[in-house]
């Protein structure tokens, strides 16, 4: 059996601010993805990901090294090590694992025990929120695009949980019973 839990959405839809909060709620390891997109001065190497460069990333493809991965919408490589799936099915906590909808399809074939939580906002919504980060419109609407993904696919998630304007708190607080709740005996 697993606890791993994933934790999806769009741009836009809170899911980090969910994971962050969640520290608060449970005790919890997480699958850390690799990338290689540009580390931001608040990422922290192992911790918010493993980034390598893109040649790095094909290298590891050819060597099977993902058992998922995907080329997002921002043109980076993402994906999950069989070796860090190791590490952390060796945790007694349950595992936190924040991927996008393509990976949700992926791990669901693969580890089909996974349990998903689509942190959901009103696509409408999606817009508002990444104009307030003071993304590009270019961005904007490439990120829309990208985010139909989501909403497209929303039914291979085992939980929804909306994400209000203004109620995060409660949104973490669903998304925490939903773990405590679905834990491996």
């Amino acid at each position: 059996m697993s606890n791993i839990f994933i934790i999806s959405g769009p741009s836009g839809a809170g899911e980090d601010s969910v994971i962050k909060k969640l520290k608060n709620h449970i005790d919890f390891d997480k699958i850390v993805t690799t990338t290689t997109r540009a580390m931001r001065p608040e990422d922290e190497e192992g911790v918010s990901y493993y980034f390598i460069s893109e040649e790095e990333f094909k290298k590891g493809i050819e060597e099977n090294r993902f058992f998922e991965y995907a080329l997002e919408d921002n043109g980076n490589y993402y994906g999950g090590t069989y070796e860090e799936l190791e590490r952390a099915k060796k945790s007694p906590k349950p595992i936190l694992w924040k991927v996008e909808y393509q990976g949700v399809l992926k791990a669901k074939k693969i580890l089909p025990e996974v349990k998903s939580i689509f942190i959901y906002i009103p696509f409408e919504l999606i817009k508002e929120r990444l104009a307030k980060r003071g993304e590009t419109e270019e961005t904007i609407n490439s990120r829309l695009e990208y985010a139909k993904g989501w909403y497209d696919n929303e039914d291979a998630f085992d939980f929804k949980v909306i994400n209000e304007e203004g109620k995060l708190d409660e949104t973490v607080q669903k998304v925490a019973e939903i773990i405590k709740n679905n834990l491996d005996a």
